[in-house]
Protein backbone atom coordinates (compact mmCIF):
# COMPACT_ATOMS: atom_id res chain seq x y z
CA UNK A 1 0.00 0.00 0.00
CA UNK A 2 1.00 3.71 -0.94
CA UNK A 3 0.77 5.91 2.01
CA UNK A 4 1.14 9.52 2.80
CA UNK A 5 1.49 10.87 5.61
CA UNK A 6 -1.56 12.85 6.58
CA UNK A 7 -2.65 14.55 9.74
CA UNK A 8 -5.99 12.97 11.13
CA UNK A 9 -8.77 15.08 10.00
CA UNK A 10 -11.91 15.83 11.39
CA UNK A 11 -13.65 12.70 9.69
CA UNK A 12 -11.65 9.28 10.00
CA UNK A 13 -12.29 5.90 10.36
CA UNK A 14 -10.51 3.72 12.76
CA UNK A 15 -9.88 0.13 12.19
CA UNK A 16 -13.67 0.16 10.96
CA UNK A 17 -15.71 -3.40 9.63
CA UNK A 18 -18.42 -3.00 7.73
CA UNK A 19 -20.81 -5.47 6.45
CA UNK A 20 -24.28 -6.25 5.28
CA UNK A 21 -25.88 -8.81 7.11
CA UNK A 22 -23.68 -11.77 6.79
CA UNK A 23 -21.81 -10.37 4.03
CA UNK A 24 -18.65 -8.85 5.12
CA UNK A 25 -17.25 -5.57 3.00
CA UNK A 26 -14.22 -4.41 4.69
CA UNK A 27 -12.16 -5.33 7.82
CA UNK A 28 -9.66 -3.11 10.00
CA UNK A 29 -10.51 -0.56 7.75
CA UNK A 30 -8.42 3.19 8.98
CA UNK A 31 -8.44 6.13 6.52
CA UNK A 32 -8.03 9.85 7.14
CA UNK A 33 -10.37 12.40 5.19
CA UNK A 34 -7.63 15.40 4.92
CA UNK A 35 -9.36 18.29 6.14
CA UNK A 36 -10.14 21.03 3.26
CA UNK A 37 -8.98 18.28 0.76
CA UNK A 38 -11.06 17.20 -2.60
CA UNK A 39 -11.03 13.62 -1.87
CA UNK A 40 -12.12 11.17 -4.15
CA UNK A 41 -12.96 7.46 -3.96
CA UNK A 42 -12.15 5.13 -6.95
CA UNK A 43 -12.33 1.37 -7.58
CA UNK A 44 -14.15 -1.50 -9.13
CA UNK A 45 -17.75 -2.01 -8.66
CA UNK A 46 -18.27 -3.49 -5.14
CA UNK A 47 -14.97 -2.69 -3.72
CA UNK A 48 -16.57 -1.15 -1.06
CA UNK A 49 -16.69 2.36 -2.19
CA UNK A 50 -20.06 3.55 -1.67
CA UNK A 51 -20.18 1.25 1.48
CA UNK A 52 -17.27 3.40 2.93
CA UNK A 53 -19.36 6.74 1.96
CA UNK A 54 -22.19 5.28 4.08
CA UNK A 55 -20.26 4.76 7.01
CA UNK A 56 -18.87 8.27 7.02
CA UNK A 57 -21.84 9.47 6.81
CA UNK A 58 -23.55 8.22 9.68
CA UNK A 59 -25.85 5.41 7.35
CA UNK A 60 -24.15 2.21 7.98
CA UNK A 61 -22.88 1.57 11.52
CA UNK A 62 -20.06 -0.25 11.60
CA UNK A 63 -19.95 -3.69 13.14
CA UNK A 64 -16.46 -3.40 14.76
CA UNK A 65 -14.23 -0.54 15.40
CA UNK A 66 -15.12 3.80 14.97
CA UNK A 67 -16.04 6.36 12.72
CA UNK A 68 -14.91 10.03 14.02
CA UNK A 69 -16.53 12.67 13.45
CA UNK A 70 -14.42 15.77 15.27
CA UNK A 71 -12.82 13.76 18.13
CA UNK A 72 -16.27 11.79 18.92
CA UNK A 73 -17.46 8.38 17.79
CA UNK A 74 -20.40 9.37 14.79
CA UNK A 75 -23.15 6.94 16.15
CA UNK A 76 -23.02 8.86 19.69
CA UNK A 77 -24.14 11.87 17.91
CA UNK A 78 -27.69 12.46 16.60
CA UNK A 79 -28.78 12.28 12.96
CA UNK A 80 -29.73 15.73 13.07
CA UNK A 81 -26.38 16.80 14.89
CA UNK A 82 -24.36 15.03 11.93
CA UNK A 83 -26.86 16.76 9.34
CA UNK A 84 -25.48 20.12 10.45
CA UNK A 85 -21.58 18.64 9.70
CA UNK A 86 -22.38 16.37 6.34
CA UNK A 87 -24.26 17.02 3.75
CA UNK A 88 -25.05 13.75 1.81
CA UNK A 89 -25.83 13.24 -1.62
CA UNK A 90 -26.64 9.21 -1.60
CA UNK A 91 -26.34 6.78 -4.67
CA UNK A 92 -30.22 6.92 -5.14
CA UNK A 93 -33.16 9.00 -3.82
CA UNK A 94 -36.66 9.00 -4.26
CA UNK A 95 -38.55 12.49 -3.79
CA UNK A 96 -41.79 12.43 -2.05
CA UNK A 97 -44.41 12.65 -4.03
CA UNK A 98 -45.99 15.78 -5.39
CA UNK A 99 -43.44 17.87 -4.24
CA UNK A 100 -42.21 20.96 -6.41
CA UNK A 101 -38.21 21.43 -6.88
CA UNK A 102 -37.94 24.54 -4.44
CA UNK A 103 -39.87 22.63 -1.78
CA UNK A 104 -37.20 19.79 -2.52
CA UNK A 105 -34.20 22.05 -2.01
CA UNK A 106 -35.53 23.49 1.22
CA UNK A 107 -35.28 20.16 3.03
CA UNK A 108 -31.39 20.83 2.91
CA UNK A 109 -32.46 24.16 5.59
CA UNK A 110 -33.75 21.22 8.00
CA UNK A 111 -30.99 20.33 10.16
CA UNK A 112 -31.04 23.93 10.93
CA UNK A 113 -34.44 24.42 11.53
CA UNK A 114 -35.41 23.43 15.43
CA UNK A 115 -38.83 24.77 17.67
CA UNK A 116 -36.68 27.86 19.22
CA UNK A 117 -35.67 28.88 14.98
CA UNK A 118 -38.22 29.01 12.31
CA UNK A 119 -37.67 28.90 8.84
CA UNK A 120 -35.98 32.51 8.01
CA UNK A 121 -34.62 34.91 5.50
CA UNK A 122 -31.06 33.26 5.98
CA UNK A 123 -32.39 29.72 4.93
CA UNK A 124 -34.32 31.67 2.17
CA UNK A 125 -31.39 32.57 0.89
CA UNK A 126 -29.22 29.76 1.11
CA UNK A 127 -32.02 28.04 -1.31
CA UNK A 128 -31.57 30.47 -3.74
CA UNK A 129 -27.41 30.43 -3.94
CA UNK A 130 -27.82 26.18 -4.09
CA UNK A 131 -30.08 26.59 -7.04
CA UNK A 132 -28.28 29.30 -8.44
CA UNK A 133 -24.85 27.26 -8.33
CA UNK A 134 -26.98 23.81 -10.24
CA UNK A 135 -29.05 26.34 -12.60
CA UNK A 136 -32.27 25.16 -11.61
CA UNK A 137 -33.69 28.05 -10.32
CA UNK A 138 -36.19 27.87 -13.74
CA UNK A 139 -36.97 24.87 -12.67
CA UNK A 140 -38.10 25.97 -9.25
CA UNK A 141 -41.97 25.63 -9.55
CA UNK A 142 -42.05 22.40 -11.22
CA UNK A 143 -43.01 19.07 -9.80
CA UNK A 144 -39.29 16.78 -9.06
CA UNK A 145 -41.46 13.41 -10.96
CA UNK A 146 -41.62 15.50 -14.13
CA UNK A 147 -38.12 16.08 -14.04
CA UNK A 148 -35.28 14.19 -16.76
CA UNK A 149 -32.69 11.94 -14.40
CA UNK A 150 -30.01 14.83 -15.21
CA UNK A 151 -32.42 17.90 -13.92
CA UNK A 152 -33.74 15.78 -10.91
CA UNK A 153 -29.92 14.58 -10.13
CA UNK A 154 -29.16 18.45 -9.97
CA UNK A 155 -32.19 19.09 -7.60
CA UNK A 156 -31.01 16.67 -5.27
CA UNK A 157 -26.85 18.58 -5.27
CA UNK A 158 -28.85 21.63 -4.13
CA UNK A 159 -30.75 20.06 -1.88
CA UNK A 160 -27.03 18.91 -0.61
CA UNK A 161 -25.42 22.55 -0.51
CA UNK A 162 -28.39 23.97 0.92
CA UNK A 163 -27.16 22.56 3.66
CA UNK A 164 -24.30 24.18 3.90
CA UNK A 165 -22.25 22.39 5.53
CA UNK A 166 -18.28 22.34 5.98
CA UNK A 167 -17.94 18.71 4.72
CA UNK A 168 -19.94 17.15 1.37
CA UNK A 169 -20.27 13.34 0.51
CA UNK A 170 -21.66 12.86 -2.65
CA UNK A 171 -22.39 9.02 -4.03
CA UNK A 172 -21.11 8.89 -8.42
CA UNK A 173 -22.59 12.96 -8.19
CA UNK A 174 -22.19 12.55 -12.06
CA UNK A 175 -24.59 9.38 -12.69
CA UNK A 176 -27.27 10.84 -15.04
CA UNK A 177 -25.21 14.05 -16.13
CA UNK A 178 -24.37 14.53 -20.06
CA UNK A 179 -20.83 15.51 -19.89
CA UNK A 180 -21.14 19.23 -20.07
CA UNK A 181 -22.86 19.02 -16.69
CA UNK A 182 -20.74 16.45 -15.73
CA UNK A 183 -17.57 19.21 -16.04
CA UNK A 184 -20.12 21.77 -14.38
CA UNK A 185 -21.00 19.89 -11.30
CA UNK A 186 -16.86 19.30 -10.96
CA UNK A 187 -16.20 22.77 -11.43
CA UNK A 188 -18.66 23.64 -8.84
CA UNK A 189 -17.13 20.68 -6.23
CA UNK A 190 -13.91 22.47 -6.96
CA UNK A 191 -14.99 25.95 -6.42
CA UNK A 192 -16.70 24.90 -3.20
CA UNK A 193 -13.42 22.94 -2.06
CA UNK A 194 -11.61 26.33 -3.15
CA UNK A 195 -13.85 28.19 -0.66
CA UNK A 196 -12.81 25.50 2.23
CA UNK A 197 -15.28 22.82 1.99
CA UNK A 198 -14.15 19.16 2.45
CA UNK A 199 -15.00 17.74 -0.17
CA UNK A 200 -15.43 13.58 -0.58
CA UNK A 201 -16.97 11.92 -3.58
CA UNK A 202 -17.02 8.64 -5.26
CA UNK A 203 -16.35 8.57 -8.98
CA UNK A 204 -16.47 6.01 -11.45
CA UNK A 205 -14.60 8.41 -14.05
CA UNK A 206 -10.92 7.43 -13.16
CA UNK A 207 -9.43 10.94 -15.33
CA UNK A 208 -11.65 13.21 -13.83
CA UNK A 209 -10.74 11.74 -10.61
CA UNK A 210 -7.22 12.37 -11.57
CA UNK A 211 -8.39 16.03 -12.67
CA UNK A 212 -10.18 16.98 -9.51
CA UNK A 213 -9.24 15.41 -6.68
CA UNK A 214 -6.29 16.64 -4.41
CA UNK A 215 -6.44 13.24 -2.48
CA UNK A 216 -6.93 10.41 -4.20
CA UNK A 217 -8.35 6.62 -2.37
CA UNK A 218 -8.45 3.56 -4.71
CA UNK A 219 -9.92 1.23 -3.34
CA UNK A 220 -9.79 -3.38 -3.80
CA UNK A 221 -11.79 -5.76 -2.02
CA UNK A 222 -13.16 -3.79 0.54
CA UNK A 223 -9.14 -2.54 1.45
CA UNK A 224 -7.36 0.81 0.35
CA UNK A 225 -5.10 -0.11 -1.70
CA UNK A 226 -3.36 3.43 -2.35
CA UNK A 227 -3.53 7.01 -1.18
CA UNK A 228 -2.40 10.14 -1.97
CA UNK A 229 -2.11 12.84 -4.84
CA UNK A 230 -3.14 11.91 -8.07
CA UNK A 231 0.18 12.55 -9.74
CA UNK A 232 1.75 10.70 -6.90
CA UNK A 233 0.25 7.32 -7.03
CA UNK A 234 -1.31 7.02 -10.13
CA UNK A 235 0.54 4.75 -12.33
CA UNK A 236 0.08 2.11 -14.75
CA UNK A 237 0.99 -0.43 -12.16
CA UNK A 238 -1.42 1.11 -9.93
CA UNK A 239 -4.70 1.08 -12.71
CA UNK A 240 -3.72 -2.83 -13.58
CA UNK A 241 -3.91 -4.07 -9.66
CA UNK A 242 -6.77 -1.96 -9.00
CA UNK A 243 -9.14 -2.01 -12.44
CA UNK A 244 -7.23 -4.93 -14.31
CA UNK A 245 -6.68 -2.73 -17.10
CA UNK A 246 -3.38 -2.73 -19.03
CA UNK A 247 -2.87 1.18 -20.10
CA UNK A 248 -0.25 3.59 -20.28
CA UNK A 249 -0.11 7.44 -18.42
CA UNK A 250 0.29 10.32 -20.06
CA UNK A 251 -0.30 14.16 -18.88
CA UNK A 252 -3.50 15.14 -19.05
CA UNK A 253 -3.09 18.28 -22.12
CA UNK A 254 -5.34 20.61 -19.72
CA UNK A 255 -4.51 20.34 -16.24
CA UNK A 256 -1.64 18.24 -16.59
CA UNK A 257 -2.63 15.57 -14.05
CA UNK A 258 -2.71 11.80 -14.86
CA UNK A 259 -4.79 10.91 -18.04
CA UNK A 260 -4.99 7.30 -17.97
CA UNK A 261 -5.34 5.65 -21.54
CA UNK A 262 -6.28 2.22 -21.78
CA UNK A 263 -4.45 0.09 -24.52
CA UNK A 264 -7.33 -2.10 -25.21
CA UNK A 265 -7.01 -4.75 -27.58
CA UNK A 266 -6.62 -3.12 -30.59
CA UNK A 267 -3.02 -2.32 -31.51
CA UNK A 268 -1.42 -1.66 -28.32
CA UNK A 269 1.85 -0.69 -29.74
CA UNK A 270 -0.04 1.77 -32.07
CA UNK A 271 -1.66 3.18 -28.98
CA UNK A 272 1.01 3.63 -27.40
CA UNK A 273 3.11 5.46 -30.11
CA UNK A 274 0.46 7.90 -30.55
CA UNK A 275 0.34 8.82 -27.02
CA UNK A 276 3.81 9.48 -26.73
CA UNK A 277 3.70 11.57 -29.86
CA UNK A 278 1.08 13.28 -28.37
CA UNK A 279 2.54 13.91 -24.77
CA UNK A 280 5.76 14.66 -26.69
CA UNK A 281 3.42 17.33 -28.97
CA UNK A 282 1.99 19.04 -25.61
CA UNK A 283 5.01 19.03 -23.42
CA UNK A 284 7.08 20.92 -25.59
Amino acid sequence: MTNSQLEVGRLHTVNVSLRYEERIISQNLSVSIPDGSFTVIVGPNACGKSTLLRALSRLLFPSAGNVMLDGKNITDRTAKEVARCLGLLPQSSIAPEGISVADLVARGRYPHQSFFRQWSSADEDAVIRAMEATRIVSLSGRQVADLSGGQRQRVWIAMVLAQETPILLLDEPTTFLDIAHQIELMDLLAELNNEGRTIVAVLHDLNQACRYASHLIAMKDGAIVAKGRPSAIVTPELVEQVFGLSSIIIPDPVSHTPLIVPKGRHKPDAVEKSCRLETEQYCV
